[in-house]
C-alpha cells in the first residue's frame, strides 16, 4: 500500500537534454524535438533525455527506470507491448524531505513524465502504489500506455520507503498521506502544461489511475479534485474511513491470529470476520511475513505516533509482554476503537466519502491478502452507491486476484493476474467517457477455463456474473 513538502519560494528549473547513446540506436529526431523548450512548471529540478525505447526494462539498462522499484507487482509471464520511442522528463518539486534516493538527489517529490513520439492526445497520471518511488507503475502502467500513445506521468507522492511517515518538517499525524493528495494534484496540472508545450495542444482528456496506494489516490482526487481529470480506473485502492473498516481494524486481528490461525479454525474464523477471504489461507504465510507488520506498524505510526510512545513504528512482530520497555504497546494489541479521538481525526482527514465526480471503475481480486476485499472496496462501492454516485461507476471483483500478480507465479491453480482485467477495463473506460459507450455491468468476472489468462480477460465483456448485493450499478440498472 503508500510523502512530502515546504519551500515555498519559487526555484528556477534546471535543465539538461541528454541524447542516449549506447548499446541502443539514437532516438528519431522528432521522437525529442526542441527538448530545451521543455520546462516543467513548479519544478525545482529536470532533466530531459530521448529514448528510442520507453519500455521500463530497456529504460533500466539506463538508469531511466529502476526494476527493484516494479519488482513483484506483475507476472514473469506477462507480455507487454512495445512502448517505443519518446521524451523522459526526471525531476522533482520543492520539498525537505529526502527519503528518496534515485539518481543521487536524496530528495522526495521526484516525478518521471514520458511523452511518446506518436501522440493519441490524451494524458494519464498516476502516484506510487506503496510507498515505492516514481518507477514502480513501470511495468504494469507505462509501458501499456506508451504503447497506446498516451503521454504518462507518475510522482514518487512526495516521501518513500518504511519510514515514509517522517515526513520532513510537516510531521503531523496524517500529514504524510495528505501530501500524496498535494503532489499528485501537483503534477496532474504540471504535466498537461508539459504536454502543451511538447505537443503544441493540451491532452484533450487526463485520465486519473494506480494499484494500491495509487488506486486510493485515483478514488481521492476523482472525490476532491474531479476538475483534473475526465475519469479514472481504481485497481484496489487502500480504503481509509474514520471509523472503519481500515488498515488498522483487520491487520492487528492477523497479527494476533495467523501464528494458530491455520491450525485453530477460531482463530480462522476471526480473521474472516475482519474480512480476509477463505480461499487467500496461501497467502498468510508471506503476508505475515512481509506485509502485516511492517504495514500496521508504520501506517500506525504514520497517524498515532503516541501509541508506543518514543518509539518509531513499533517492534517487529511484538506480541504482550515481548516488547522491553512498552509491554503494553504491541501493534498485534492495537485497538483502534478505543483510541483517542485526535487519532480517529487524523484518519479522517484522508478518509473517503465515495462522492466521485467523474467516471470510474474499481477492479478487486477476491483473494486480495493485504487489502481484504469485503473490507475495502465491497464497502467502498456501497458508500458510493450511498451518495447516489453508482450510475458514474463499476465494480469488478477478479476472481483468484490477490494484491500484487506475482503471486499468481507462485500459486497459478489458485491465483491469476489482475492486469490483462485492469487493461480491459481501462478501455471500457476511456470508451465510457469518450464515446457513450456502456462498460459492462458491475460483476464479478469468473476465470478463464483455458487460454492465456496472464495477458487476457475476455470475460469482462460478458454480462454480470454473480454480482455482489451492494456493489454500484451502471445507468438503467
Amino acid at each position: 500500500m503508500s510523502r512530502r513538502r515546504l519551500l515555498l519560494l519559487p526555484l528556477v528549473p534546471v535543465l539538461m537534454a541528454s541524447w542516449l547513446t549506447g548499446p541502443a540506436a539514437a532516438a528519431p529526431a522528432d521522437a525529442c524535438a526542441d527538448p530545451a523548450a521543455i520546462q516543467v512548471p513548479g519544478a525545482a529540478r529536470q532533466e530531459v533525455t530521448c529514448h528510442p525505447d520507453l519500455s521500463a526494462a530497456a529504460l533500466s539498462l539506463t538508469g531511466h527506470s529502476d526494476p527493484t522499484d516494479w519488482a513483484g507487482l506483475h507476472s514473469k509471464r506477462t507480455v507487454n507491448p512495445a512502448a517505443g520511442a519518446g521524451m523522459q522528463i526526471d525531476g522533482y518539486f520543492p520539498d525537505d524531505s529526502t527519503s528518496n534516493t534515485t539518481h543521487g538527489w536524496n530528495h522526495d517529490s521526484q516525478f518521471v513524465i514520458r511523452l511518446p513520439e506518436q501522440w493519441n492526445g490524451q494524458l494519464v497520471i498516476t502516484g506510487a502504489p506503496g510507498v515505492r518511488k516514481q518507477y514502480a507503475p513501470d511495468y504494469i502502467l507505462s509501458d501499456w500506455m506508451l504503447s497506446q500513445g498516451y503521454a504518462y506521468a507518475s510522482t514518487d507522492k512526495g516521501n518513500t520507503g518504511t519510514a515514509f511517515y517522517e515526513n520532513g518538517a510537516r510531521s503531523a499525524p496524517g500529514q504524510a498521506v495528505r501530501e500524496w493528495h498535494d503532489r499528485v494534484s501537483e503534477l496532474a496540472k504540471a504535466a498537461k502544461d508539459v504536454v502543451a508545450q511538447r505537443y503544441g495542444a493540451r491532452p484533450a482528456r487526463t485520465w486519473m489511475t494506480g494499484i494500491s496506494n495509487g488506486g486510493y489516490l485515483t478514488r481521492w482526487q476523482l472525490e476532491n479534485r474531479p476538475e483534473l481529470y475526465d475519469g479514472g480506473v481504481d485497481w484496489e485502492g487502500t480504503l481509509f474511513t474514520a471509523n472503519g473498516p481500515n488498515l488498522f481494524t483487520y491487520l492487528p486481528t492477523a497479527l494476533r491470529e495467523y501464528p494458530q490461525a491455520l491450525a485453530l479454525p477460531a482463530s480462522r474464523q476471526r480473521m474472516y470476520k475482519v474480512g480476509f477471504e477463505p480461499g487467500s489461507e496461501i497467502l498468510w504465510p508471506d503476508h505475515h511475513a512481509i506485509y502485516w507488520d511492517l504495514t500496521q506498524r508504520t501506517y500506525r505510526e504514520a497517524f498515532d505516533p503516541g501509541y508506543d510512545g518514543a518509539t518509531k513504528a513499533g517492534t517487529p512482530f511484538c506480541r504482550i509482554g515481548t516488547a522491553p520497555g512498552t509491554p503494553t504497546a504491541c501493534d498485534a494489541q492495537y485497538d483502534y476503537a478505543s483510541r483517542p479521538r485526535a487519532v480517529k481525526d487524523a484518519v479522517a482527514s484522508v478518509s473517503l466519502t465515495g462522492r466521485i465526480g467523474k467516471p470510474m471503475i474499481t477492479l478487486h481480486g477476491d483473494l486480495d491478502a493485504l487489502l481484504p476485499i469485503n473490507a475495502d472496496s465491497d464497502v467502498y462501492s456501497t458508500m458510493i452507491a450511498g451518495v447516489g454516485r453508482s450510475g458514474i461507476h463499476r465494480y469488478y471483483t477478479i476472481t483468484g486476484g490477490n494484491h500484487v500478480d506475482e503471486r499468481a507465479d507462485v500459486f497459478p491453480a489458485q491465483l491469476r493476474p489482475i492486469l490483462p482485467c485492469y487493461r480491459e477495463a481501462f478501455q471500457r473506460l476511456t470508451a465510457w467517457v469518450t464515446t457513450g459507450t456502456t462498460p459492462p455491468a458491475s460483476q464479478t468476472v469468473a476465470r478463464q477455463p483455458s487460454g492465456d489468462e496472464v495477458n487476457t480477460c475476455p470475460q469482462l465483456a460478458a454480462s454480470a456474473t454473480d454480482p455482489k448485493p451492494g456493489k454500484g450499478k451502471g445507468p438503467g440498472q
